[in-house]
């Protein structure tokens, strides 16, 4: 599946944030946009509070409709930062390929980068990934996992390979 194929999946984006509202949010839309840059046309969207519960809830709830679900936001050092925290114990499996892939393509564009407790894994059919929450750093996740993601969400799904 080339990335034409990312057409027919329904994504879930998730912006972690106790100050952010629909009407001033750029990451969860940075996500969307980068994603839709590469085909992808159904979202579903959500902000929850920098709290364990509101994140898990909304990551199970859209792990019921969504193929692939991105968080951004709660990834650092705060004390309020806890999005690792409540996607971890989620996970089926971790991809650390994929987390790292996302921290290398990072810390080639700033070294802030570091600063971000990037997660990545999958539950049952569904891969998780948790973005930091600046508006470039969630779009330069997505661009750094693009050229696998159609390969990732294919096995995922048990469609063989998944590369072309």
């Amino acid at each position: 599946m080339g990335t034409e194929g990312l057409a027919g999946v329904r994504f879930g984006v998730i912006t972690v944030s106790d100050t952010r509202s629909v009407d001033d949010d750029a990451s969860g839309p940075a996500i969307v946009s980068a994603l839709s840059a590469l085909g992808a046309i159904h979202f579903e969207t959500r902000i929850v509070p920098d709290e364990l519960d509101a994140i898990r809830d909304a990551v199970l709830g859209l792990c019921d409709s969504c193929s692939a679900v991105f968080l951004t936001g709660g990834t650092g050092f705060s004390p309020r930062d806890v999005t690792p925290e409540a996607v971890l114990p989620l996970l089926d499996k971790r991809a650390n390929g994929l987390e790292i892939a996302i921290l290398g393509h990072g810390l080639g564009r700033t070294a802030f980068a570091a600063l971000s407790r990037c997660v990545v894994g999958v539950r049952g059919s569904v891969l998780i990934v948790c973005l930091p929450g600046s508006p470039s750093g969630a779009r330069d996740g997505v661009e750094a996992i693009r050229e696998v993601l159609p390969s990732v969400l294919s096995q995922i799904r048990g469609d063989g390979c998944g590369h072309d």
